[in-house]
């Protein structure tokens, strides 16, 4: 801020800021009696001088404050300040000034310090005004979160210079706000009031992973030792480079009305041959839909491990029926380790779940086995069609049956017998978990499109940039912005931050409440 003085007293303290409306008015006056300006450089001017009348508003609240302060003090309106280990602070020391970086521009805030001996200063404004601890305010943290979440950190640099008018922060400086933002995230949700639903309602979780490239350092140490071999083996190119992920664990849950289907409402078989054309009904059944997902919920993390984010899936579902009166739904992809994690947390929590697997992996499954069979075309989507109906009725075990049959009765390579195995390896051990047949009497969701969208939109939106490595804090700090946004949760959550904050750094301080 050029040419800034201390107020003397409160008038003067917006003295400049009165000065600077009226040359705003008087340049938008003449310019626009003489017509010199266009529509855009006049608005350029007025929104250029208008930040600057806002920063000496700014100012002057501040000169203010310090004004009312030092006037309470002389007055002997000002209590003792007591610090956290019991020591009285009666030194009172005039003139401490910090800079304060704002979304307007930077502000000078100047306080009294309370001082003792060999104890660092007590600053009460401080306390008061809820300052942050380093020099930009809450509200350039807040739009460095925002930003952050949306793009590379060197965009919401960009991004904050051009709502702020000029630079404020650098890249690096974008970083560290954007993690310590994301520092409440756990707590915020351990307190926040659940979303209740009545007793019909389903209640369903599904728990995904996805691969984020990491710095080397950052990598878990089996795969950076991975990494390491290879790379000593010989250099790759970067596409070919293997063991340079790390696996982020999204989960998420979300309330839905049970809707009954039948197989044939997700799957319909194509009429073989040209028949005669019947009479139309008077009216065509409708393919009935799905349940639909309500009151979503997501969490990510790439810092815990998987059994500690279904833990957080388990302790919100939890939260929304702590009786356990609802049908518990988990929709998985069919990984073993994450199945028996999912398992073990119910059991360890006395819930009755009942785990579906994602019907769209099936499908991947039966289409390798079908174009091995029948090569790609119709026939082999007609194949596809009717073993997943098969199975939709619940008769995966039947389906195992019939390709374990083909892949003895024809000549296949080695190759094409494994990929026919798979399949019928994966039907057989995964039977207990594809009843399609009960979960769409029940009226259940059978597909995970929530999570599949969430992998997606938490990570390969925003953290699967070309080129893009990753440090361990700061892929974490994103995947948590990126959540409390999808959630609807961000201003909720950042008022409880800011209440947060100043625990950390002014009442923590202090023997009393500041």
């Amino acid at each position: 801020m050029s040419e800034y003085a201390f107020a003397p007293d409160p008038e003067a303290a917006f003295a400049a800021a009165r000065a600077r409306t009226e040359q705003m008015i008087t340049s938008a006056r003449e310019h626009g009696w003489c017509g010199d300006w266009s529509a855009d450089a006049a608005e350029r001017h007025v929104v250029a001088a208008g930040r600057d009348v806002q920063l000496h508003v700014l100012q002057g609240f501040h000169d203010v404050r310090a004004l009312a302060e030092q006037a309470a003090h002389d007055a002997g309106g000002l209590a003792v300040p007591v610090d956290a280990a019991g020591c009285e602070h009666r030194r009172v020391e005039p003139g401490h000034a910090r800079r304060l970086a704002c979304t307007v521009g930077t502000v000078i805030v100047r306080r009294l310090a309370f001082r003792a001996p060999g104890a660092e200063n007590l600053y009460p404004a401080d306390a008061a005004l809820n300052l942050p601890a380093g020099l930009h305010s809450h509200e350039v943290a807040k739009l460095a979160a925002i930003e952050s979440a949306r793009g590379s950190f060197h965009d919401a640099a960009e991004a904050m210079a051009r709502t702020c008018g000029a630079p404020v922060a650098a890249p690096q400086a974008v970083r560290a706000m954007a993690i310590a933002a994301a520092a409440d995230f756990a707590a915020f949700y351990d307190q926040a009031a659940p979303m209740m639903s009545t007793k019909k309602t389903l209640l369903v979780l599904t728990v995904d992973g996805k691969g984020i490239v990491m710095r080397p350092e950052d990598l878990r140490e089996e795969t950076r030792k991975k990494a390491e071999r290879a790379a000593r083996a010989g250099r790759l190119a970067d596409g070919d480079r293997p063991n340079r992920k790390r696996m982020a664990t999204v989960g998420a849950v979300y309330d839905a009305e049970p809707v009954v289907r039948r197989p044939h409402d997700i799957i319909t078989l194509a009429k073989a041959g040209k028949k005669k054309r019947k009479k139309k009904p008077k009216k065509d059944r409708k393919k009935r839909t799905g349940p639909k997902a309500v009151r979503k919920w997501l969490t990510a993390s790439i810092a815990d491990d998987a059994a500690d984010v279904i833990a957080a899936v388990f302790d919100q579902a939890e939260a929304r029926d702590p009786g356990h009166l609802r049908t518990w739904v988990v929709l998985v992809d069919g990984a073993n380790p994450q199945i028996d994690a999912i398992r073990a947390e119910a059991a360890e929590r006395g819930i009755d779940i009942h785990l579906v697997i994602d019907f769209i992996h099936v499908l991947q499954y039966l289409n390798t086995a079908a174009r091995v069979l029948h090569g790609d075309g119709d026939k082999a989507a007609t194949a596809v069609a009717e073993h997943a109906l098969t199975v939709l009725n619940g008769r995966s075990s039947d389906v195992a049956d019939d390709l374990d049959q083909a892949a003895c009765d024809a000549r296949f390579s080695p190759e094409d017998r494994k990929k026919i195995g798979e399949t019928v390896t994966y039907l057989r051990n995964k039977h207990d978990y594809l009843r399609y047949d009960d979960a769409l009497a029940a009226g259940w969701p059978i597909a995970s499109g929530v999570i599949e969208g969430a992998c997606r939109h938490l990570v390969a939106d925003r953290l699967d940039i070309t080129g893009a490595r990753w440090s361990l804090e700061g892929a974490e700090a994103v995947l948590k912005l990126r959540a409390l946004l999808a959630n609807h949760d961000f201003e909720v959550y950042w008022t409880y931050h800011l209440r947060q904050e100043h625990q950390r750094n002014h009442k923590s301080r202090y023997h009393l409440a500041a």
